[in-house]
């Protein structure tokens, strides 16, 4: 008697519609290693401000009241990381491309860019954003 054929794959399975599991011929993709540090939390509040302000436009929420309720905290700090958007667009580029912090404290935060982010003219924000770099940078 011979043996029976066997043919063998290897499959994962994939989230599909509607909460589906779906069967995918192949190896499960390897997912990149992660970057080591972390994001400057200045970093992540830019960018919860810029969500922030999508979900307003949006009309998913009404206003920051509706995100402060929402988040569970104040429409003060709400407020201040909203002020964020006022960086001149190069800025809050720039804050978003921050490296990784590994070891010790973030280089910058929102505390120290609260003074610019309230000059209404950006190539003023522009100077006070290069002479805070320059002396994050020197020590």
């Amino acid at each position: 008697m011979s043996p029976e054929p066997r043919i063998e794959f290897k499959v994962h399975f994939e989230s599909g519609r509607r909460g589906r599991k779906r069967a995918v011929v192949g190896e499960r993709p390897r997912s990149p290693a992660p970057e080591p540090g972390n994001l400057p939390r200045v970093s992540r509040l830019m960018a919860l401000a810029i969500r922030f302000d999508q979900l307003i436009r949006d009309g998913e929420v009404r206003d920051l009241a509706d995100i402060a309720r929402l988040g569970h905290v104040t429409r003060a700090r709400v407020t201040q990381i909203m002020n964020l958007l006022h960086l001149a667009p190069d800025i809050q580029e720039a804050v978003l491309a921050l490296p990784r912090v590994e070891a010790g404290r973030d280089p910058v935060t929102e505390r120290d860019l609260r003074p610019i982010a309230a000059i209404v003219d950006w190539r003023k924000q522009r100077r006070a954003w290069a002479g805070l770099i320059d002396d994050r940078t020197q020590n």
